[in-house]
Order: structure tokens, then C-alpha cells, then sequence
């Protein structure tokens, strides 16, 4: 029987971003891809891999569409990954530019009768924008009070310009 674990989406560089989803233990990197394109709003055909990383960062494995080596993402599931130590997975969408989320798992949850997986959970911040070339984080902004150093102005000075 598939059991239903949960990870944590990030997007590195970005503190606003992330996502939780829960997915069948027995869900194909392949169908994980659909899923991310589906949920993020990602164009569906562009080439991606997703590499599998244990708790100390070394990488483990690559998967994408042919075999890089650890097997393709139509055949390698949820708990391979995971039979292999891989807590966290990057989803690698843009290969020319290394743009990839950052997938931790988060454990087992309970799975809940007549839910439907996968699905997300949790949810902030906007998608990371897939061929961006900028960076989209809120926490970039800053209050216009501290741009300026405005000062209270003459009201004599004024008259002069009209």
C-alpha cells in the first residue's frame, strides 16, 4: 500500500516562496514533473532533471528524461528516492541557467479518505517565474520613507520658481 509523504518547496535566494504538497510514496519523478508544471504554471516542454541529494548534500542521484545515470523520471518513483537517502530532490526547470526548487522531505503524513493525491497544502509568495531573468522576492522591498532624505522646504523658496 503507497504511503503519503509530504515535502517542503523552496526556491533558493527567494524568503517569500514556498509550497508544501503530499504525493503518493509511489508517484514517478515523471508524473512529479507534470504535477510541478501543472501546479506552477511552468511551460510543459522544456527539457528538466531532477537530482536527489542525502542529508549531508552529496548528490546521490540524477534522473531526467533519458537515463543520466541514476535512471529516467518515468522510472524512478518517490520512495526510490528516498530507499536511496535522498531527503531532498532539485527540481532543476531551467538547465541553461541552473534555475531549480529545492524539494525537502518532510515525512509520512496520515493519509485522509477520499483526498485526492497529490495535493498542496501550504502555500506563499508567487511562483518563481520560469524564464525570469530577475528575481521576484517581496522582501527586497523597502519602505519609501527610508529612500529619501527629504527636508522641510523654505516656503520663500518656493515663490521664487513661479
Amino acid at each position: 500500500m503507497a504511503k503519503i509523504i509530504k515535502y517542503r518547496v523552496t526556491f533558493p535566494g527567494n524568503k517569500v516562496f514556498f509550497r508544501e504538497y503530499e504525493f503518493s510514496d509511489e508517484m514517478t519523478l515523471f508524473a512529479l514533473n507534470k504535477f510541478l508544471v501543472n501546479d506552477l504554471d511552468f511551460a510543459p516542454d522544456q527539457m528538466i532533471a531532477f537530482k536527489g541529494f542525502d542529508e549531508k548534500g552529496k548528490m546521490k542521484g540524477m534522473y531526467g528524461l533519458f537515463d543520466l545515470g541514476s535512471g529516467t523520471i518515468d522510472g524512478v518513483t518517490l520512495s526510490k528516492t528516498l530507499s536511496k537517502g535522498e531527503t531532498t530532490i532539485q527540481y532543476v526547470f531551467d538547465l541553461s541557467k541552473n534555475k531549480f526548487l529545492t524539494l525537502t522531505y518532510e515525512g509520512e503524513v496520515e493519509q485522509i479518505p477520499h483526498i485526492h493525491y497529490p495535493r498542496l497544502t501550504a502555500e506563499k509568495g508567487r511562483a518563481p517565474g520560469q524564464f525570469s531573468s530577475k528575481l521576484d522576492n517581496l522582501d527586497t522591498i523597502t519602505d519609501f520613507e527610508e529612500l529619501g532624505t527629504e527636508t522641510e522646504e523654505d516656503p520663500e523658496d518656493n515663490e521664487a520658481d513661479f
